[in-house]
């Protein structure tokens, strides 16, 4: 496939990791988009998000945890929302059906909202809410997951690290955007350096007495810390209750590990909310206001010895533009692509086949 440590070129990664969905049962279009979202990931740089992802992917569509249609189900709906079950499939088919679904309702409604259950990882929550944006609405998105983070001054996990993004649309090379998840650091970084051996940073985990850890591998066995102590508690509490409570999914300890049994289904539940700027008033206006904020963030006054200010939205498209549509894998990652087509029975040392 390629040398660890060397570049690949994006579009022979996603047809590379498309054909390994294909061979576990995906249809090809569907294919497509899930391994273009997690190459993006990457060229973001956000690998704990990006194709580091397809060996437990392909591990759970082998073990029939993760569907292999193309579409959820509509269960209940009204003008301006909806209820989809998933029902196991991709999570990145799933959100572009959702994201359609809210920006339809949006468009006649002024607003939609669609809460999903028994839906499974959807990649970067930024992601969908910039897709939405980029259909002249203000976008929400934002997921539930398995408990990995205590109560503050707790030893037990309670609630999951509930990631929320925010994306509006607005003139200029980018969008404004906000994609954090609630915890400390994502959990995906945590084990992306368990995978490459590293230690992680002070106050991103405990283990699981509740005692401070810097031990990646401890810290899986452990509980994630709330990003900024009781307010990012008290805020992914009220995303599980949200996304779980309105589609009739799944809560708490009902969603299940995503690294745990592959064939026992993730059941995440998640909720896509479009709010269409032009029935609030013109949209090139407030397109243009929000480029002026963003200006006025990047142009702000620089602390000693900062070189640039990143405003909202502009860190991910800086990391695009350098990227120059390559990316450099870690032999961790080379190593479980491999793997990945080997469980789907695709040959993937020429890249370009």
């Amino acid at each position: 496939m390629t040398a660890p440590g060397q570049t690949i070129a994006a579009d022979r990664l996603e047809k590379t990791v498309a054909s390994i969905f294909v061979g576990c049962g995906i249809d090809p279009a569907e294919a497509a988009v899930t391994a273009s979202d997690l190459v993006a990931a990457d060229l973001e740089g956000v690998a704990s998000h990006g194709v580091m992802l397809v060996p437990m992917y392909v591990k759970r569509l082998k073990a029939g945890s993760v569907s292999t249609r193309s579409r959820g189900a509509i269960v209940s709906e009204a003008a301006a929302i909806a209820v989809l079950d998933a029902g196991d499939v991709l999570g990145q088919v799933v959100a572009r059906q959702a994201v359609a679904l809210a920006v339809q309702k949006a468009a006649s409604a002024g607003a939609g909202i669609v809460a999903v259950r028994n839906a499974f990882h959807f990649g970067t929550a930024g992601r969908y809410a910039r897709l939405i944006a980029e259909r002249g609405c203000v976008g929400i998105v934002a997921s539930n997951t398995r408990p990995l983070m205590p109560a503050p001054g707790g030893a037990e996990a309670l609630v999951g690290n509930n990631p929320i993004a925010i994306a509006a649309p607005a003139d200029g090379d980018f969008l404004p955007e906000v994609d954090m998840a609630l915890s400390a650091s994502a959990m995906g970084k945590v084990r992306l350096a368990e995978a490459e051996g590293r230690s992680i940073p002070q106050g991103w985990a405990v283990d699981d007495q509740g005692i401070a850890t810097t031990d990646a591998a401890v810290a899986i066995r452990g509980m994630l810390l709330p990003a900024a102590g009781p307010k990012g508690f008290g805020l992914a509490f009220m995303i599980d209750l949200l996304c779980g409570g309105l589609s009739g999914g799944a809560l708490g300890a009902e969603v299940r590990p995503l690294y745990g049994d592959p064939a026992e289904p993730y059941r995440c539940s998640q909720l896509f909310i479009a709010l269409d700027v032009g029935t609030f008033g013109p949209l090139e206006a407030f397109r243009h206001r929000t480029a002026a904020q963003l200006e006025r963030v990047s142009n702000s006054k620089k602390a000693p010895g900062v070189e640039r200010i990143f405003a909202p939205g502009a860190l991910a498209h800086a990391a695009r533009t350098a990227s120059a549509g390559r990316l450099s894998l870690p032999a961790s990652t080379i190593e479980g692509l491999l793997q990945a087509a080997g469980l789907a029975g695709v040959e993937i040392d020429n890249c370009n086949s």
